[in-house]
């Protein structure tokens, strides 16, 4: 395993934060943590708390697409088989081809917003100079995979995929390139990874490597560029339990096989309760691209104990790598928030 270390581990926040708006979470994240981080995000506050939730709504209201209502919704199951929400299920109309203008996300006009207040408060010395702004994205899989019929999903691809890749042109033309970071979400394809959707097509593994690939090569060279991967907290809890970091290895080294770019930054999660050396041990087949940062998601809330111990354990299998929480916050309660933070300065500051 290649890869360039660093003397100080750093904080990676995946994105979403339980707070009500960018400017408060800026301020909250600089002041707990700021001496340790590379990048800030926005907190994904407002329609993106729930993620891709309000995609579904983004989806229906495009002219070539309708609500399937003859099909029994989709179940979004966690890891113990309770089902976290039932999702409609969309499809095209017949004879209709989705058109990526018809597509109304906002993704590009919320960072674009986002980033006014983030440069207003690292102006004025809120948010430490050299930090730059990390917009998080999801891929165009992952609606798919949730909202579509499956027969359909290739029909949305094409068009989503241009759209979200406009998105970030739209981004990267509006922000300074130096000052700001992409990073790729990647959820669905993980569980596709683990076989959550039976109906995955027999190509999946080709069609995520080739889409992950393309999402990272439209990142313009001078912005950041990363992917974090993970197993779904729609409440907080993982929608797969992973026997191990294989398959989250297996796709980081795919990741980095298609991309063309340079890949600043990857970050897979780990549970709570691996402290075991069986969930790392992969971490040693996994070709860590030159200059790309690994961040392990094992800071947990109200934990430092079991921090510390999945930290030494990881020790002997990852190398270099900098510190993280396994997903976003945006569903979890509030009140954990500081102790969460907390635990992310305390483990930065022991390494």
């Amino acid at each position: 395993m290649s890869g360039e270390s660093t003397k100080s581990p750093v904080v990676h926040f995946v994105g979403s934060i339980p707070l009500p708006d960018s400017a408060t979470v800026f301020r909250t994240l600089s002041g707990a943590c700021g001496g340790h981080v590379l990048r800030l995000p926005d907190g994904e506050t407002g329609i993106r708390k729930t993620w891709i939730k309000f995609l579904q709504d983004v989806l229906a209201e495009n002219p070539a697409i309708e609500i399937a209502h003859d099909l029994p919704p989709f179940q979004f199951k966690q890891w113990d088989g309770k089902v976290v929400r039932e999702i409609p299920r969309l499809r095209i109309k017949p004879g209709m081809t989705p058109n990526r203008k018809d597509f109304k996300t906002g993704y590009a006009d919320m960072a674009i917003a986002s980033f006014a207040v983030f440069d207003r408060m690292q102006k004025d010395g809120v948010i430490p100079e050299g930090v730059k702004f990390q917009v998080s994205i999801p891929t165009p899989i992952a609606p798919t995979y949730n909202n579509m019929v499956p027969a359909d999903r290739p029909k949305l691809l094409p068009a989503l995929t241009q759209h979200f890749i406009g998105e970030v042109h739209a981004i990267a033309a509006a922000l300074p390139n130096d000052r700001i970071a992409i990073q790729w979400d990647v959820c669905q394809e993980v569980l596709a990874f683990e076989n959550y959707f039976k109906d995955r097509p027999a190509h999946y593994k080709k069609q995520i490597f080739d889409m992950l690939g393309r999402l990272g090569d439209a990142v313009p060279e001078g912005v950041e560029m990363g992917y974090h991967l993970c197993y779904g907290s729609p409440r907080d809890e993982h929608l797969v339990q992973p026997k191990d970091s294989a398959i989250l290895v297996e796709m980081m080294n795919g990741i980095a096989a298609t991309t063309r770019r340079r890949i600043d930054f990857l970050h897979i999660p780990v549970p709570r309760d691996r402290t075991d050396d069986a969930y790392y041990a992969p971490l040693k087949d996994f070709k860590r691209p030159t200059g790309t940062k690994l961040y392990l998601g094992l800071l947990h809330h109200d934990d430092a104990a079991g921090d510390a111990r999945r930290i030494d354990v990881a020790r002997r299998h990852a190398g270099d790598f900098g510190l993280s929480a396994e997903c976003g916050w945006g569903r979890t309660e509030p009140g954990r928030l500081p102790g969460l933070l907390k635990g992310h300065r305390t483990a930065a500051e022991g390494l």
